[in-house]
């Protein structure tokens, strides 16, 4: 296998309809270079586009579903004022980054001088910006990204933030039209340092001017072609069209909001899971109880203790049993704990990703509307010189574009690896309460006390090896991506945030862990049918029960071994997760936690 860095997450197995039709992420395990493209469930939703209240469910619905977008009049009119900001801002001899002075280790390089409107000026910008346009295709290095919706992600987000970045009416309008007629670029994995995705920004930007290859409706043809197709000219962009575009962490905040969601999802699923191991252990559930909890009080640890308390209402462990021991193994104890933390730190990513995909995080600032009244520091000596009085190019405008360092993506880049660090901490906790099923000490019987041979060889065995196996793959990936900071760019550029490394793993990590989940998901369905077998009456609680029922229908109780499916019983389990989302056997719950620094955008879970 290669190593996870040369090996991007988003190599994944073809999807099959129906995985495509519940946005099941996919497979690390069955990795291919096939192509992946949505199905527009939700092609007839238009998502209106606003710059500071995106969700981490819209962009879902555009990227793995197909909803269109449109840009709300303020955010319309908030680009026209920062584009007509930038162009005024030159007319009036202010130094700007990135438009009339060169980037990087060009900073201090005149590009041009006065109006960038008069006819020369226009077509040096013209000639420059279609050339840097062109060459965005041959940015970044293989393997291509092979799923759409993270393409589509990214070209969301930008969309989003773009009205902050003094863009071009007609690149704004691009990139709007391209999400809408499902015109995906193709897009290369390598190539950003994690801080500013210029490269991936850049294989987008081609295809706008009709360079490369692009999917149109997930069939790949020249960009010019998909273009044509579709109904579009190939854009023209002006000004400092190619910067507004690239400049953005707009690749690792796509990646970190299908992170998002496809946690959440696992999480839901393993405290479902859980509440369905102590059903078949036979737990003694005081750990979880509200005074327990009272003493330790940590607001999510305390709420996941509560969502489990209330998935095994009516259960059969709330009866007396003098067969049920004291205490339970340290795994099943301390589960909530470990769930409710993990949660905790998803959370926090949450928190944070939405704030950024709602935020500008450009170099240069772009910023109209102040005056030097507007901050004390603005009316002095130093940033007077970057002031903007504003003229006919900015509709009379004022403000101010600064040089900036917006596009540093921390903390968001910790977070990400805070929550895979959490996540493995979940798994090792996952991992060995499986094991601990096989040790008659805690489950007190064993399943030929309850069940014949007749019956045993009916039934569904399990490898003992796997759960251990998926648990050495996760905590591999809960290492932390050692910190860098490498100078290049004549030692500008000498810090990189490797957010696209840090959010591959965790997406790997998200995946990996739905396999292991699918082992003790497994292991609980066993158990219970076990102590269901020892007394029919006996009940588990309205969720664990649907949920048990459910799979069920895809792994029947006792079936002869002709009859099973011929693939590992895991991959089938974990398929059902996929298309069963926990919500759908437990679809409410104790309200969760709600962070004093939270965005408004976004719901917490149910």
């Amino acid at each position: 296998m290669p190593s996870r860095i040369a090996k991007p997450k988003i190599l994944l197995c073809a999807l099959t309809m129906t995985w495509a039709l519940v946005a099941a992420p996919a497979l690390a395990f069955e990795a291919t270079t096939t192509y992946q493209p949505i199905f527009e469930t939700a092609a007839d939703k238009t998502i209106t586009l606003t710059g500071h209240d995106l969700t981490i469910e819209q962009v879902i619905d555009i990227a793995r579903s197909g909803a269109k977008v449109e840009l709300s009049p303020e955010a319309l009119q908030r680009s026209a004022d920062a584009y007509g900001l930038l162009l005024e801002g030159a007319a009036e001899g202010v130094t700007i980054y990135w438009f009339n002075r060169g980037a990087g280790d060009q900073r201090e390089t005149v590009i041009f001088s006065g109006d960038p409107t008069t006819p020369e000026n226009t077509k040096l910008l013209k000639d420059q910006q279609l050339a840097r346009f062109k060459g965005g295709v041959t940015r970044g290095y293989g393997p291509e990204l092979q799923e759409e919706a993270l393409v589509r992600a990214i070209m969301a987000i930008r969309a989003n933030t773009i009205s902050y970045e003094a863009a071009s009416p007609q690149l704004t309008h691009m990139l709007v039209d391209m999400l809408n007629k499902r015109v995906t670029p193709v897009v290369q994995s390598r190539g950003t340092l994690g801080e500013g995705d210029l490269a991936t920004l850049g294989n987008i930007g081609a295809a706008m001017v009709g360079e490369g290859d692009a999917y149109l409706n997930g069939v790949r043809m020249p960009a010019a072609q998909a273009l044509a197709q579709a109904g579009l000219k190939p854009l023209e962009p002006f000004a400092a069209d190619q910067a507004a575009l690239i400049s953005t962490n707009a690749y690792a905040q796509a990646q970190a909001v299908l992170l998002v969601e496809d946690a959440r999802k696992l999480l839901e699923w393993t405290d479902l899971s859980y509440a369905m191991g102590l059903n078949g252990m036979n737990s003694s559930v005081t750990p979880i109880s509200v005074p327990v909890q009272a003493m330790r009080p940590y607001p999510w640890l305390t709420w996941d203790a509560a969502r489990i308390m209330d998935m095994i209402k009516g259960s059969y462990l709330f009866d007396e049993d003098p067969a049920r021991i004291i205490q339970d193994p340290e795994s099943m104890r301390a589960s909530s704990q470990r769930q409710g933390s993990a949660w905790q730190a998803w959370a926090d990513l949450r928190d944070s990703v939405l704030l950024s995909i709602n935020s500008s995080d450009h170099n240069p600032a772009v910023l109209p509307g102040l005056t030097p009244q507007s901050s004390p520091e603005l009316n002095t000596p130093q940033f007077m010189q970057y002031y903007i009085k504003g003229g006919k190019l900015s509709n009379g405008k004022s403000g101010y574009i600064f040089s900036n360092a917006n596009w540093d993506p921390y903390p968001l880049a910790n977070q990400v690896e805070a929550f895979t660090n959490a996540l493995t901490n979940l798994g090792v906790a996952v991992a060995q309460r499986i094991e601990r099923f096989r040790n008659p000490f805690f489950t007190v019987i064993k399943p030929a006390d309850v069940l014949s041979a007749d019956q045993r060889k009916d039934i569904p065995s399990f490898d003992g090896y796997l759960p251990t196996d998926l648990w050495q793959e996760l905590a591999d990936l809960g290492t932390p991506v050692t910190p860098n900071g490498q100078a290049i760019v004549a030692t500008v550029e000498d810090l990189e945030a490797q957010t696209r490394i840090k959010t591959q793993r965790a997406r790997e990590a998200v995946d990996v862990s739905f396999h292991l989940v699918a082992q003790d998901l497994l292991t609980a369905s066993y158990w219970m049918e076990l102590r269901k077998a020892q007394k029919p009456e006996r009940k588990f609680g309205e969720a664990p029960t649907a949920a048990l029922a459910a799979l069920r229908q895809v792994i029947p109780w006792q079936q002869s071994a002709s009859a099973r499916p011929k693939r590992p019983l895991g991959m089938v389990a974990y398929d059902f997760m996929q298309q069963n989302p926990a919500t759908r056997f437990y679809p409410g719950g104790p309200q969760a936690p709600r962070s004093p620094t939270a965005p408004t955008a976004g719901v917490l879970p149910n």
